[in-house]
């Protein structure tokens, strides 16, 4: 008899012990597991274990139901503790915030909101596209920042999602989120670096700035671009209560660049420059660009939609698509030679890029165009003294928005673009 108690006490103390181990074991690895092993161990473990395992508490490694009361109390008191202390950070984090948000309120950037906002859109901006809108509207904040809030969906107009694109109306409820910046503010510039501007005015009355814009310099600020055309002219031209841009040319474009200085002949300008055709000529939009190249059989109007929102490594790459948006170009050759041909486009729509992509896609790309460019070309073209892209805004002809007579503005040939034709012996009058 004492035998098998000794056998039975043994095999009870056996039993203990391995249990005893496999409570340790269990601890041991929820302590070194993260919150998703947890997860995934119960998961796994539900195959096997049955409910049984659900029911273990991630502290112990056993049933809940089967704590210690000691043990649910100290776990209750934890919890307590963490919840407490958690809302204190929380509160703190608050108080920090409000804070802030009342310093800013004291001396907010000028036009640059800090919270929520709405803006009704007044008889002056109707017609006008919400990205040209919001620059004006957001002076100092970068255009980078401000397409980023369009496309993220930040920027609504009545209520819903829109694109840079979009034209507003008057009436319009625009939200605007709060803006929080880092980058310097444009208030110090000086405008008499700029001057250089005041020497490239081709006409100016009391409605309008019209200028022949530089090669390299863009139209306004943006990513990686501090000042623009627009930013530099205001700085400049301090005298001036309103100046705004009534269209863009490409940052290596060169030409004619109209401003407005009233608001009213702003949204008259914007209405023209959308509505153009060649059944309702408002505006007659001359470039002159040499491509590679002899181009055979006279003057040939390009109509090929474009797909403005590719991208190509990252950056925007214009191209022929069917389902793009409508496009009209009409291209006269003006001195053509086997090598390269000086070629008018006028334009009959504005799309991005349209000049260099429609006489790309009749197998004749622009002379320097180092995105859409044949690089041999290219260098042909460099060895007779060509440094930039060859596209010039020579001519426009439009109806002023006060006297609505036709007026037109010519921009002359910049002297380097005039000594590369010179080279390639392409007369030019």
């Amino acid at each position: 008899m004492p035998k098998k108690i000794n056998s039975n006490s043994k095999e009870k103390n056996s039993k203990s012990n391995s249990k005893s181990k496999n409570r340790k074991n269990s601890r041991s690895n929820d302590r070194r597991g993260s919150v998703g092993d947890s997860a995934s161990r119960s998961a796994a473990g539900s195959g096997t274990d049955g409910p049984r395992a659900s029911r273990r508490d991630s502290r112990r490694g056993r049933p809940a139901d089967k704590l210690a009361p000691a043990e649910n109390s100290r776990l209750n008191h934890r919890s307590v503790r963490q919840d407490s202390g958690q809302s204190k950070m929380r509160a703190a984090e608050r108080g920090v915030e409000n804070l802030a948000s009342s310093q800013a309120a004291v001396t907010p950037p000028a036009n640059i909101p800090n919270k929520v906002s709405f803006v009704e859109i007044d008889e002056n901006h109707d017609g006008q596209r919400l990205d040209n809108f919001l620059i004006t509207h957001l002076k100092g904040v970068p255009k980078a920042h401000i397409y980023r809030i369009i496309r993220k969906g930040e920027i609504r107009v009545n209520k819903g999602r829109v694109k840079q694109t979009t034209r507003l109306a008057q009436g319009d409820s625009l939200r605007i989120p709060p803006i929080r910046l880092s980058e310097r503010s444009l208030d110090g510039l000086d405008g008499q670096k700029y001057s250089f501007l005041g020497k490239s005015i081709l006409f100016e009355d009391d409605a309008l700035l019209i200028i022949n814009k530089p090669c390299g310099m863009a139209v306004h600020a943006g990513s990686g671009i501090t000042v623009g055309v627009i930013e530099a002219l205001r700085a400049y031209r301090s005298d001036l209560k309103y100046i705004e841009l009534v269209h863009r040319l490409d940052r290596e474009t060169s030409g004619v660049l109209v401003l407005a200085k009233k608001a009213s002949a702003l949204k008259i300008l914007h209405n023209d420059f959308k509505t153009n055709s060649l059944k309702n000529p408002r505006l007659d939009k001359r470039y002159l660009t040499l491509v590679k190249g002899a181009w055979r059989d006279g003057t040939r109007r390009v109509t090929k939609a474009l797909n403005t929102d590719a991208r190509r490594h990252g950056e925007r790459y214009v191209e022929v698509d069917p389902n793009g948006r409508y496009a009209s170009s009409i291209v006269t050759p003006k001195s053509v030679s086997e090598i390269a041909s000086l070629v008018e486009v006028k334009l009959l729509t504005g799309r991005t890029h349209q000049v260099r992509v429609h006489v790309l896609s009749e197998n004749h790309p622009v002379a320097g165009d180092q995105k859409y460019g044949d690089q041999d070309f290219n260098r042909k073209m460099k060895s007779q003294g060509l440094s930039r892209l060859f596209l010039h805004a020579a001519k426009l002809t439009f109806f002023h928005p006060l006297t609505d007579k036709s007026t037109t503005i010519e921009a002359p040939l910049p002297s380097e673009l005039a000594a590369v034709l010179t080279n390639l012996s392409l007369e030019f009058n």
